[in-house]
């Protein structure tokens, strides 16, 4: 496909995943109160724990406006994420087959729960990872936490955990694709190790190894697990080439 042609392609994509976002935000805007209780929950558990004032605060008049956006944009990426997930995989995958294009389907089967299942761990790490971070204010002090601040905070947390977990399927899909040799994939097992035990270092901010490793070790299980299909589809396009060449 031409350079041009894939330009335009990717604007059709990114406009069809705006319409599906704004979509998804505008139903998130009547659930707004509710996700609001839940992202001051860990908050209001650590001022529990620690005896400590640990409360948002919107500094400004149209911050809490502003929040509501925001929140629901957030919510919205998750209510829509079967939308935009296919648009990704239909921009990856235009020059399959028709068999092949089949196989987008099974990627977006699998691609939604893993996302949502990743949002769901970082959404357990979230309350160890605010309850640690409250314990650094000194005692006496009070933590008025920027409400816009603490929103990016779970934001990053969450969508990074999501996309970690999808980082798989998209091998497979550069597998199927032709683009990726399993081969390559078991070159960089070392680097896929240790990148996803500081990845869980970095993104779960809590003293002890064990809440480390459960969130490394499901990131390496789908790695390898991605590895074993690309294992899997490699021998049979090897054993097709072959007889083909037999012919």
């Amino acid at each position: 496909m031409p350079l041009r042609e894939h330009l335009l392609e990717l604007r059709k994509r990114l406009f069809l995943t705006s319409i599906g976002l704004v979509l998804g935000a505008l139903v998130a805007w009547f659930v707004y109160q509710p996700m609001l209780a839940a992202l001051q929950a860990p908050l209001e558990e650590a001022a529990r724990e620690q005896g400590k004032l640990i409360r948002l605060n919107f500094s400004g008049l149209a911050s809490a406006l502003d929040m509501q956006i925001k929140v629901s944009l957030f919510l919205g990426v998750f209510l829509s994420c079967p939308w935009w997930l296919y648009q990704l995989w239909a921009f990856i995958t235009p020059g399959l087959t028709s068999k092949e294009r089949r196989y987008a389907f099974g990627f977006l089967g699998a691609s939604v729960p893993l996302f949502l299942g990743g949002a769901l761990l970082a959404w357990w790490v979230l309350p160890h990872a605010v309850t640690i971070l409250a314990g650094f204010v000194p005692d006496g002090a009070s933590n008025l936490a920027d409400a816009q601040g603490y929103l990016s905070f779970v934001m990053r947390l969450v969508l990074a955990f999501g996309i970690a977990f999808v980082m798989p399927v998209i091998l497979v899909v550069l597998n199927f694709a032709g683009l990726l040799r399993a081969a390559s994939i078991a070159k960089g097992w070392r680097w896929a190790v240790l990148i996803a035990f500081v990845f869980a270092a970095v993104m779960t901010p809590t003293p002890d190894a064990l809440t480390m490793i459960f969130v490394a070790l499901p990131i390496c299980a789908l790695y390898f697990g991605a590895l074993g299909i690309a294992y899997l589809h490699d021998r049979r396009a090897d054993k097709r080439e072959a007889a083909r060449l037999a012919l």
